[in-house]
């Protein structure tokens, strides 16, 4: 194994360890449920020569949530669709990444900058937070649904953020 599967694997431990212990027995005024599980998914490679990998192990991630929280699927519907769009909003919104002859790209912060991590994240923890508590609600609430998902988009895209940079200034030095 190399130094970027064992990272990886590492994150996955902790970020999933971190989610069903630590997050899942968080819930602020009702509505904010941190999932910082998404990070994984966010950090992930950017594999252009395999997508499917990448689908796969958001899928089987999704599954391991979804087990410890016994949400039937939700998380790994929702884990599964923010794998497969974050390559075409990465490529949106830094168009030159298309043109790079790298197979694995990284994704970092130290690499792409705050802005665009920022915006990343945000969209992708945006999309699938909209998406759970629609599937969640299992009724057309939007009131309910908008309020539960930007409160939650608002604090969990904060933590992320957060992670990813104390993530790059621990690999700065």
């Amino acid at each position: 194994m190399n130094n970027v599967t064992i990272r990886h694997s590492v994150r996955f431990i902790l970020f999933i360890f971190l989610q069903v212990f630590i997050f899942d027995n968080i819930l602020f005024l009702g509505y904010i449920n941190p999932y910082v599980y998404l990070l994984f998914i966010i950090l992930l490679p950017f594999n252009k020569s395999n997508k499917n990998l990448t689908l796969f192990i958001a899928l089987g991630t999704g599954l391991i949530i979804d087990a410890f929280q016994n949400s039937m699927g939700m998380h790994a519907f929702t884990c599964v669709l923010i794998a497969y769009v974050r390559n075409p909003i990465l490529y949106r919104l830094v168009p030159q990444l298309k043109n790079k002859s790298q197979i694995i790209i990284e994704f970092s912060m130290k690499e792409f900058g705050v802005q665009i991590c920022v915006i990343y994240t945000t969209l992708l923890v945006f999309i699938h937070h909209l998406v759970l508590f629609t599937i969640e609600a299992f009724r057309f609430d939007i009131g309910n649904i908008l309020l539960r998902t930007i409160a939650s988009v608002i604090i969990t895209s904060i933590m992320l953020i957060i992670f990813q940079f104390l993530n790059s200034r621990n690999t700065l030095k």
